[in-house]
């Protein structure tokens, strides 16, 4: 417990000092985004049970056999397979606390791939035209700007950043309202309230990660996190004050 409550806020402070860097790439769309940087760090276990035997298990049990799909699954490391019959899951048991969290952070992780994707698609665009901001200025500089070739390679590489970053920003906020229907199941659980704040950040939603932050002190005061939230809170009121 005192691992897990110390490393919260190393996932908090990750996610924050990647602020300017996704919101310089572009990613997201209206607001300023942020890097989800928890990759591995929310992937189940396997339950042991193979995806063939749990898939046969969804025609007699579905609950049980979408549940035991999903960690075969994540077992495999399929990720968007995993998410898929999680939600399947919550679809047949939508007042499952544990599974709508599950969801949640495996909706993180698979928008941890996109964003990769994401930036991968970027470097392989600078790679394709490495010149651009070395092109000198007039009439010569429009010439060489429009070799075809160079383009061809740059509008490849942009339709790819426009679907990755599209990707990601779906699934970041998929796992925002995952971990939303959790904290409505468990209102007195403190750790639910900081999954909220959690996946609040990397979309931007600076009141709900403010008000879960608030919350979530509300609910367990005598945290040894306490100072560290509470700079936290003021740092984001800061920020959305500064964004009207």
């Amino acid at each position: 417990m005192k691992l897990r409550r110390h490393a919260k806020w190393a996932y908090v402070l990750l996610a924050v000092l990647f602020a300017a860097t996704f919101a310089a790439v572009g990613v997201g769309s209206g607001s300023n985004g942020l890097s989800q940087l928890f990759s591995g760090l929310f992937s189940g276990s396997s339950s042991g049970t193979s995806i063939a035997s749990a898939q046969a298990e969804v025609k007699k049990n579905p609950a049980k056999g979408y549940l035991e799909l999903a960690h075969a699954y994540e077992g495999k490391g399929r990720t968007a397979d995993a998410v898929s019959a999680l939600q399947s899951y919550v679809g047949v048991r939508p007042k499952s606390s544990a599974e709508w969290t599950e969801l949640g952070q495996e909706q993180l992780a698979l928008a941890s791939k996109f964003y990769t994707r994401y930036t991968n698609a970027q470097q392989a665009e600078q790679l394709a035209n490495p010149g651009q901001a070395l092109l000198p200025a007039g009439k010569l500089g429009q010439a060489i700007g429009t070799n075809p070739i160079t383009q061809l390679a740059t509008q490849k590489s942009s339709a790819k950043m426009t679907q990755y970053s599209e990707q990601a920003t779906t699934e970041y906020d998929a796992a925002l309202q995952s971990y939303q229907k959790a904290a409505k199941l468990e209102p007195k659980d403190p750790q639910a309230q900081f999954d909220v704040a959690q996946a609040a950040l990397p979309v931007g939603n600076y009141p709900v990660a403010l008000k879960a932050l608030q919350r979530y002190l509300v609910l367990d005061p005598s945290t040894p996190d306490k100072g560290q939230i509470q700079k936290q809170i003021k740092e984001l009121k800061a920020a959305i004050k500064s964004s009207k």
